[in-house]
């Protein structure tokens, strides 16, 4: 049996986070939570709810704003927005032992994108997602394990997480290693009911993710539509398979490989019912779009190989005069 680690941290109490949370928690792993305001509130007054496919999970974990109260950590999953990861990092650093693994959870490319790579590519970095370089400076890279989630979750109260399709999480080293803290980080989360694998070529994984949320988001703000209406209905379908087209061009320019071909992308968006996504969800509740990992990430790599993509620029600048965010 493989031996797990004994301390899990998650720093970050969202939708994503608390189902993580709870799921590594009700399968008997020592898992504590960084979190703050109402959601710090809310789990130390009532524990984490998750309500998924498997029915109701309820768990009481260890919760603080500081991270030195919860002790140095095996693992920690960064479970925040892209625009929140500098000031996470910073506030991470207690939680951090020698051989500690972190396993950014985030949408759009990650700022890690380029480390592990040979070629003309390796060492870049990506502006719209680290800009000043903080996060590459104030975390070390070898600690990162590349993660991409497929878990379509939302939070109707603090510490409350509702999540009603399956869950599916893909890990990789940056430079494509089928390491043993991989295998075992895998395992870990698949002991939890959560479906993982471990992937050779998490860039493509990243793509497949990324391709997705910039089909579906920026639209979503502008249209006020579910991922059924975006991929579903006439009109919407043509704008999201548009702007699909355009970055399966931009993933292939950077040796990505989709195993999907656009028409079914589109009929399984469509298949995902009536979800709101993450960020029409912050459009609704007046928090900042995230817009720099999901969308300036893309189009900044598309510009750096002179790949037009003009559908998928308009609509995120639609995006982002509805959200009131200034052109970066």
């Amino acid at each position: 049996m493989t031996s797990f680690p004994s301390r899990i941290c998650i720093a970050g109490a969202g939708a994503i986070g608390c189902t993580l949370a709870a799921r590594l928690a009700d399968a008997g792993h020592p898992v504590s939570v960084l979190a703050r305001g109402a959601t710090l509130a809310a789990i130390r007054q009532d524990g984490i709810h998750l309500d998924d496919l498997d029915g109701h999970h309820f768990v009481r974990v260890p919760a603080s704003d500081r991270a030195a109260d919860l002790g140095p950590q095996d693992i920690v999953f960064l479970c925040a927005k892209a625009d929140a990861l500098p000031a996470l990092v910073a506030d991470i650093q207690p939680l951090l032992q020698a051989d500690s693994l972190v396993v950014p959870v985030v949408n759009g490319l990650p700022w890690w994108y380029f480390h592990g790579l040979e070629g003309r590519f390796a060492g870049q970095r990506i502006h719209a997602v680290d800009p000043d370089g903080a996060l590459a400076e104030g975390l070390d890279l070898a600690r990162v394990i590349g993660c991409v989630v497929f878990i379509t979750a939302q939070c109707p109260a603090p510490a409350v997480a509702e999540a009603q399709n399956p869950h599916l999480m893909i890990f990789g080293e940056p430079d494509n290693r089928l390491s043993p803290r991989l295998r075992h980080l895998r395992e870990l989360v698949e002991s939890a009911g959560i479906e993982a694998r471990a992937s050779e070529r998490i860039r493509d994984s990243v793509w497949t993710k990324a391709i997705a949320n910039l089909s579906s988001n920026p639209l979503s703000v502008v249209s006020g539509a579910t991922l059924e209406q975006l991929y579903g209905q006439p009109g919407l379908r043509e704008l999201a398979g548009a702007c699909l087209r355009e970055a399966l061009l931009t993933a292939a320019a950077y040796g990505a490989r989709i195993d999907i071909d656009p028409q079914t992308f589109l009929d399984l968006g469509a298949g995902m019912g009536p979800v709101r996504t993450s960020m029409l969800q912050d459009y609704d509740k007046g928090r900042p779009l995230e817009l720099a990992a999901i969308g300036d990430a893309v189009l900044e790599l598309a510009d750096r190989l002179d790949l037009p993509m003009p559908v998928t620029r308009h609509l995120i600048a639609l995006a982002r005069f509805r959200g009131g965010q200034p052109r970066p």
